[in-house]
């Protein structure tokens, strides 16, 4: 018998309710502390599924920006109808997000008709992609 299992990408920041907020707004969701675990709080999107945690780690340092070279790190990709970038933008930015400028060897150019770069207010990484296809299915 196999055993139910999902997973959540989980954000460490220092303080997570405010950037559960920001994630909830931004990804027109709900958040709220995770039953039974007061440091993590959960984004929750449509038919209750949760799409994020954010979970609370004092010591936390964001990462750098740019990375140091041939680093890899995470982030979070959030796709958006090609036709909705430019509000999906001015939104982010309204809600925190701050524009992180690409840089101009050629290697990480953003190409902004298709690709927007960010950090959240905690220094966390996330692209706006746009997709030609409405990136959601609605119930």
């Amino acid at each position: 018998m196999t055993v139910l299992k999902t997973s959540v990408l989980v954000l460490d920041c220092a303080e997570p309710e405010p950037l559960a907020r920001f994630y909830a707004e931004l990804l027109d969701a709900t958040s709220g502390p995770a039953p039974g675990d007061g440091e993590l709080f959960l984004v929750t999107g449509s038919a209750g599924v949760v799409v994020l945690g954010i979970r609370r780690d004092p010591a936390h340092v964001p990462a750098a920006w740019p990375p140091p070279e041939d680093a890899q790190q995470t982030h979070l990709r959030i796709l958006v109808a090609a036709d909705s970038l430019d509000e999906a933008e001015r939104e982010a930015v309204a809600l925190g997000a701050r524009p992180v400028a690409a840089q101009e060897d050629g290697t990480r150019l953003d190409n902004r008709t298709t690709l927007r770069r960010y950090t959240d207010p905690a220094g966390h990484a996330f692209v706006l992609a746009a997709v030609r296809e409405a990136p959601l299915v609605q119930p």
